[in-house]
């Protein structure tokens, strides 16, 4: 709705607006942004994945606050935000 290209990734196969929600971990190239919407204890097993996208930015949306894991993208370099990407949206400040 926004103008950005995005890529659903979840648990369970759907469909959000017109993309699929893919499942696994795909092979995804130059990721930019990763909102997260999955809560702490789901995060851990997408911890390498996450690092292996090399994106530039996560949002973790309300719910998915995550120190540790904020701390570790930080040193390396990547952009950890609270807040909640729809909102960041609507107002401008994606």
């Amino acid at each position: 709705m926004h103008g950005h290209d995005a890529i659903a990734v979840g648990f369970r196969p759907g469909v959000i607006y017109d993309k699929f929600i893919q499942r696994g971990q795909p092979e995804i190239e130059k990721v930019h942004t990763i909102t997260l919407y999955i809560g702490v204890q789901r995060q851990e097993e997408y911890h390498d994945y996450i690092l292996s996208l090399e994106p530039q930015r996560v949002i973790f949306n309300p719910g998915t606050i995550n120190e540790p894991f904020m701390e570790e993208l930080a040193e390396k370099g990547i952009e950890t935000v609270d807040g909640c990407t729809l909102v960041m949206l609507d107002s401008g400040e994606y």
